[in-house]
């Protein structure tokens, strides 16, 4: 019979050692090893071969979803929740995750039996939020547990449809002798969850906190092994929340949806280009709007720019909402092909509402509300314009070119300047668009030179 073998492992990341050591090789901890025992397990042999399937016999059915009961939270998950899916959804502290959540919960609760466990507030508590949001308790179960093993035989004997973990690094492993939130434990909790929703086709929902540089605290394996990966941002003094796909294996990354919050909860913006929009009476320079598609939607964005003389000996350039190294680039290509320097004044530039813009078709408009800064002359209010530039000075097209005009022209807007390649083949009803091909053209277009 084999004997007991002692081995050491360590509480923070789980690294395995024959022998102890002060400190732990994968993660540089000191003094986390401890000492597990683990008995020669018996191989127990399989009555046949383990064979695969072929590809052709496997029917290929669609995705079962349930809808949340929020229409903006199924736009970002794809059209609902999947059937053994996991998502993880992550943001600052008092965001409005547990509230979204418990909301949807409720809304889910009236067609299928939902459990929301609960690892950081008492039963009671929830009870309270749940009042206060008008939450239907009739199909929601709640539970207070952070032991993983616990929780996961809580589930299988129940009949819920969806359980809601909040917060993942709340929950522990009995088998690991580290803490809960460590790497270890966040790594073995969130596997064991994982393999009971594809075995029994519930879906889980994991609440994540964040770190101060703002990704979901702990491993990024953890993001790995999720199906859905979600994010909760807002500026600092805020009532909006945008809730971003950051991943997601049944629908489109970088989906996004807006909600307010309100004294009841979260309230769906069904209207997200409104809040992108400063509510300016008449037009005033530096304000430019762009057309920024998100996901599987077209939203009009209003970049400012102010662009003042430098008093000191280097300008300053500042960007929030767009890539900073970017705006050097397109400073110094409108100095070289738009005849219009900018090296003696300090430009800051800022996305409305709160939203960052990763892609480059917001490159032209952030250059023209430069130029309507420097210049002091205003961009009217029903112009809109969006296109990459290039290093040479042209204006390079952008995916989904009339998708963005069609949402523009919908809002009230009367004009674009856009690249020449993204000229529509049909004309668009009180719209005139102007195509441009190079800088010049589209400081021209726009009355600014």
């Amino acid at each position: 019979m084999a004997k007991n073998q002692p081995s050491y492992q360590c509480g923070e990341c789980g690294v395995l050692s024959v022998k102890w050591q002060g400190q732990c090789p994968g993660c540089n901890a000191w003094n986390s090893f401890r000492e597990v025992t683990q008995a020669a397990v018996k191989r127990a042999g399989y009555a046949g071969e383990v064979q695969g399937s072929r590809l052709a016999d496997l029917e290929g059915t669609h995705a079962e979803r349930v809808a949340t009961g929020m229409s903006e939270l199924d736009r970002v998950l794809g059209g609902g929740l999947v059937r053994g899916s996991v998502v993880l959804i992550g943001g600052d502290p008092g965001i409005g995750k547990s509230t979204l959540l418990l909301q949807a919960a409720g809304a889910q609760s009236l067609t299928d039996e939902v459990m929301y466990v609960t690892g950081e507030e008492s039963l009671q508590q929830i009870a309270l939020r749940a009042k206060r949001l008008e939450v239907n308790p009739a199909g929601l179960v709640v539970l207070a547990e952070t032991c993983v093993e616990r929780l996961a035989a809580a589930a299988s004997a129940g009949s819920a449809k969806c359980v809601i973990v909040d917060s993942i690094q709340t929950i522990f492993s009995e088998a690991l002798p580290s803490a809960p939130g460590s790497v270890a434990q966040l790594r073995e909790c969130a596997g064991q969850l994982v393999r009971l929703a594809k075995t029994s086709g519930m879906t889980i929902i994991l609440v994540g906190h964040v770190t101060k540089d703002g990704h979901i605290a702990g491993p990024r394996v953890l993001e790995h092994m999720v199906d859905v990966v979600l994010y909760f941002e807002s500026e600092s003094g805020s009532r909006f929340r945008i809730l971003r796909a950051v991943k997601n294996r049944f629908g489109a990354a970088n989906e996004l949806g807006v909600f307010a919050m309100a004294e009841n909860g979260m309230r769906e913006v069904k209207n997200p280009s409104a809040i992108f929009l400063s509510q300016h009476p008449d037009a005033i320079p530096g304000s430019v709007v762009t057309a920024a598609f998100e996901g599987s939607r077209p939203l009009l964005i209003e970049v400012q720019a102010l662009a003042d003389h430098s008093g000191s000996g280097s300008a300053r350039r500042l960007a929030v909402g767009m890539d900073q190294n970017r705006l050097s680039m397109m400073l110094a290509t409108l100095s070289r092909h738009g005849g219009i320097a900018a090296y003696d004044q300090d430009v800051f530039i800022n996305v409305v509402g709160g939203v960052k813009i990763a892609e480059t078709s917001a490159d032209l408009a952030a250059l023209m509300a430069i130029v309507s800064s420097i210049r002091n002359v205003p961009v009217p209010r029903t112009t809109l314009v969006f296109g990459e530039v290039g290093l040479a000075g042209e204006i390079r097209p952008v995916a989904y070119g009339e998708e963005r005009l069609h949402e523009a022209a919908k809002r009230g807007f009367t004009h674009a300047v856009i690249a020449t390649a993204n000229m529509p083949k049909r004309p668009i009803p009180g719209m005139k668009i102007s195509g441009v091909d190079y800088l010049r053209g589209a400081i021209e277009a726009l009355g600014l030179a």
